[in-house]
């Protein structure tokens, strides 16, 4: 089996992530020997990004992904103009951060406030899908130029009600350029959404631009019920070849945590869910590589 990079998210222990957090953790990832890092950017001036690639080369850790953060004021469907250009304007300086420290791919839920959920009939959501078309072409036309990728991330359906699965990405994604603009897949949300995470990994095939991994409970990968062996032998004969980054949280911040519904310790120490779900990621590549 293909040897995927391994990394992991500085929301594990901090949020918002800034300069200092990623001095402290960057360093102490590189350590246990993950591969890489993804770097969230919930305002636009949390980190420096030459001072980033600078830490990015020092420790030896490649920058998969920057991830966006949609709070309450940032949506691109069912809002109004001002909301529509300020959430634009935020997106295009994640991809500008992005390209400052060659991250290939900026993840994330690019389309709506996490927690914004609302009914919508099936004419409803198919004006959204295209109000979003529209909204993000900006954004991915400055991605093209940048060389880097949009991976929309689906949410399950308490974080949202615009995608949840794999197929209403697919279908807000329909037209848009697959070089540039992909799925980005998280096993917590694949876990509450689809019928299994092999089945949703074969219907995004070669749409998916980056992978987050936790267990069921947002907790360390491989303390769960998930079905590994077929997720990373779906991804593998998929053709995905970027990373698998841990994706986890602590519970004491008041915004990643809350907009998680994170309450409580999901393990035994933060440092845990890294090392443990590192380790556990090596054993299940490792037991199936011919």
């Amino acid at each position: 089996m293909t040897r995927f990079p391994l990394g992991a998210n500085p929301w594990i222990w901090h949020s918002p992530v800034g300069g200092g957090a990623l001095a402290e953790v960057l360093p102490r990832l590189a350590g246990w020997g993950f591969d890489c890092v993804e770097l969230p950017l919930e305002r636009a001036d949390d980190w420096e990004p030459r001072a980033t690639a600078k830490l990015l080369d020092t420790t030896g850790l490649a920058p998969a992904a920057v991830i966006a953060v949609m709070p309450q004021d940032r949506n691109l469907v069912r809002t109004d103009p001002g909301t529509v250009r300020a959430t634009q304007d935020y997106l295009l300086r994640c991809v500008d951060a992005a390209h400052a420290v060659a991250a290939p791919v900026v993840a994330g839920p690019v389309y709506a406030a996490v927690g914004r959920t609302w009914r919508m009939t099936p004419t409803e959501r198919a004006a959204a899908y295209a109000e979003f078309r529209e909204h993000i072409a900006p954004v991915t036309d400055h991605a093209r130029a940048a060389g880097v990728r949009i991976g929309v991330e689906p949410l399950n359906r308490y974080e949202t009600a615009l995608l949840n699965t794999v197929g209403q990405t697919l279908t807000a994604l329909d037209g848009l350029d697959s070089s540039v603009i992909g799925v980005a897949l998280d096993t917590y949300h694949q876990n509450i959404e689809e019928r299994t995470l092999p089945g949703a990994v074969h219907e995004a095939g070669s749409r998916i631009v980056h992978v987050q991994v936790c267990a069921n409970d947002r907790g360390t990968p491989g303390a769960d019920h998930l079905d590994w062996a077929g997720f990373l032998t779906a991804l593998d004969g998929g053709g995905y070849r970027g990373a698998l980054c841990v994706e986890s949280f602590t519970a004491h911040n008041d915004a990643i945590a809350v907009a998680a519904s994170v309450w409580r310790p999901l393990a035994a120490t933060q440092d845990g869910i890294a090392t443990e779900g590192l380790a556990f990621l090596r054993r299940a590549l490792a037991a199936h590589t011919p």
